[in-house]
Order: C-alpha cells, then sequence, then structure tokens
C-alpha cells in the first residue's frame, strides 16, 4: 500500500494523519516551517518563560463535545474565559457590547430592559436584511456604538471599508444586556496548559507517521495513494488565475516588568491608531502569570498579504469570490487530493470547526476505501 500525505502539520494535516495512521495507513506529514502546529504554534519566551503564541492568540472554544474530548485526549486544557478589553477615546471598555459597555459608554445606569430598548431606538431598524459589514452593525447596535467599536477597528483589520464587507463576519459577535463579559458563548472553553504545539506534537505521535519539517510540498518527488492539502489553494495551482486576497499580521514585540495590561487582550478601535490590539501572553495562561516577574507583549498591525507572507485572514471579497469559484472548480476535478483547513479550502475556521471537518475527512476517506 501506497503512503498517504498530509501537506502541513497543523490542526488539518496532524489530525488527518493520525486518524489514518491509526487506522493502519503510512503518513508522510510534511511542512515547509522549521516546526510543528502551523500558526497555533506555542513556545516557551526563552527570556522569561511565557508560552508565546507566536503568531498571534488562540483561544479553544467550542460546542462540538467530539471535538473537546479529541483535544482533552492529547493534552491538558485548562479553564480559560477570554476577557476582552478596549481603548476607545482614551477610555477603557469591555467587549463584547454588554450592560456595562452599554452604561458606561452612554453615561447611564440601566436596567436589562431598558438597555434593550434604548439600544433598539438607535439601532437603524430599517435595514432589515443587512448585506455588508457596516449594514449589519447599524442594524445591531446603532450608529454610535458601531462608530465607536467597530467601524475603526475593522477599517484597519481588513484594509477596506465595511460596507465592502460581508455581513456573516459581524453575526460571530454578540450583544448582551447583562453584564457576562465572556467573549464566547460555548459551553466548552480553555487553554492548553502545555501550549497548542504540545498538542499537535501528541497527535503526530505516532509509529505509522513521519513528520518531515522545513519541506516544502512541490520539493517532494515521491508519490503518494492520496493528499491531503491544507497549504493555499491558489497555490496548489501555481496561482495561474491570479493570488486569492489575504490580510497578513505584524507583530511588534513589547518586553517589562510586572504586568503592563492587567488583561490578555485590549483592543485599539480607533482609527489613529495605527495597531488593532495589544496581547500580553502571560495572561493567557492565568495559573502560572503570577510566576513571571518579567512580561511580554505584541502590538498587532494588519495589512494585505504579500507574495512572502504568512497568510492569516481570507478576505472574501467580490473578485476573490469570483476567482474562488475557478479554484474550486479546479479542485473538484483533481483526483487523489482532498483540500483541507483554512487555506486549502479558503476560509476562516475556528480551531475546532478545523478538527471537527479533519476528522469527517479521515473518515469519509476510510470509508470510501472500506
Amino acid at each position: 500500500m501506497k503512503r498517504v500525505c498530509a501537506v502541513g502539520a497543523g490542526l488539518s494535516g496532524a489530525v488527518i494523519a493520525r486518524e489514518l495512521a491509526e487506522r493502519g495507513y503510512k503518513v508522510l506529514v510534511i511542512d515547509e516551517r522549521q516546526h510543528i502546529a502551523g500558526n497555533c504554534h506555542t513556545e516557551r519566551d526563552a527570556e522569561t518563560g511565557v508560552m508565546i503564541h507566536r503568531y498571534g492568540p488562540h483561544i479553544f472554544h467550542t460546542a462540538d463535545e467530539r471535538v473537546w474530548s479529541y483535544v482533552n485526549r492529547f493534552g491538558e486544557m485548562m479553564p480559560y474565559v477570554n476577557r476582552v478589553k478596549a481603548t476607545v477615546n482614551g477610555k477603557v471598555y469591555s467587549l463584547p457590547v454588554n450592560l456595562h459597555t452599554i452604561n458606561q459608554f452612554f453615561g447611564t445606569h440601566m436596567a436589562p430592559a431598558e438597555a434593550r430598548a434604548f439600544i433598539e431606538a438607535r439601532a437603524r431598524m430599517d435595514i432589515e436584511d443587512p448585506q455588508s459589514f457596516e449594514e449589519q452593525a447599524l442594524r445591531f447596535v446603532g450608529e454610535e456604538l458601531y462608530n465607536a467599536f467597530f467601524r475603526g477597528y475593522t477599517r484597519k483589520q481588513w484594509g477596506v471599508e465595511p460596507s465592502q464587507l460581508p455581513a456573516s463576519i459581524l453575526k460571530r459577535l454578540p450583544l448582551r444586556f447583562n453584564y457576562d463579559d465572556n467573549y464566547f458563548n460555548h459551553p466548552y472553553q480553555g487553554m492548553p496548559k502545555h501550549g497548542y504545539t504540545q498538542i499537535v506534537a501528541a497527535i503526530l505521535d505516532h509509529a505509522n507517521i513521519e513528520l518531515r519539517l522545513g519541506c516544502a510540498y512541490e520539493d517532494v518527488g515521491e508519490s503518494f495513494a492520496h493528499v491531503f492539502y491544507s497549504g493555499p489553494l491558489d497555490r496548489f495551482f501555481r496561482y495561474d488565475l491570479g493570488r486569492l486576497g489575504y490580510r497578513t499580521l505584524d507583530f511588534e514585540e513589547i518586553r517589562g516588568h510586572g504586568d503592563m495590561l492587567g488583561t490578555a487582550v485590549m483592543n485599539y478601535p480607533d482609527e489613529d491608531v495605527p495597531f488593532t490590539r495589544i496581547s500580553e501572553h502571560k495572561h493567557f495562561s492565568p495559573w502560572e502569570a503570577q510566576n513571571f516577574a518579567e512580561t511580554v507583549c505584541f502590538r498587532e498591525y494588519s495589512r494585505a498579504c504579500g507574495a512572502g507572507d504568512i497568510p492569516y485572514y481570507p478576505v472574501r471579497l467580490l473578485d476573490d469570490k469570483k476567482m474562488l469559484a475557478q479554484y474550486e472548480e479546479r479542485a473538484r476535478m483533481q483526483t487523489g487530493v482532498t483540500f483541507v483547513g483554512r487555506l486549502g479550502t479558503y476560509q476562516y475556521l475556528d480551531m475546532d470547526v478545523t478538527i471537527g471537518l479533519a476528522l469527517d475527512v479521515a473518515a469519509g476517506f476510510q470509508a470510501a476505501r472500506s
């Protein structure tokens, strides 16, 4: 039996490799980077000892009990609640927008029912079927909160006007009329005690899996029974229809003593602030944060992804969707290749969704050969 290949040692490639390895397949996992775990790669900072999310914050949250059980099989998940703050016009607020945010922003002391009526009076109820991010936000929270918390941040993050982005981006963000500042609604939330890289390493730890780092798919001469490709979809076809649009991130490191932010993430929606947020990484591990006298933070800047950059977020504007449809049609015509993951499918996928889809792909592949 020829072995199969998983292109990319992130969550998609690792999970598919492990599932097939346990079913008796020999699997080669390759990644052109010198480390595993893709963009959720974590490592101890040599100077401070803090667990660093090397490619920006990753918080695990899910409603999928199967996925939650899966990650706990390979690593210990510690309790973690994502509580985000935002500095707007020199004042600090709580996100997502909740009753505390509303009362603080408008200088009121409303009860839940009063706040709901107050926001509904400001919401653009005439927008019955929001199509854009801007329309959804105006329909959602009204002009004042939209301009304060969403407009500037969105323009910096995506590099386009909010009126050009789909409404679906905002539909994931809650509006609460109580004091709950948990950023996510999912019942299972946590952070791996020893980092995401340890979990991915445990997933890849199987006798039937060979791991090859610093190796690009284009440089592998071997043929395989099947390839699971989690690299960029347009790259697989050598960009011959053009490049799909992505946003990439630049990180500016800040080191200091003690506690700099007092929280894990501080957003900066003001348009005159060039970065989108600052993250203080020791707060992503609250069970050990007090152990570190020194701290390390990262300012995060978003910009258009160039040819040599790491792609983070698919933009999916109108031109991208047209090009994507052509690439997807070509992908469907491929035999012996399954396109998986955030880059292979050109869509934003949370970690839990990525794992769930990888489990489904592996099961489907096995079932088709049974």
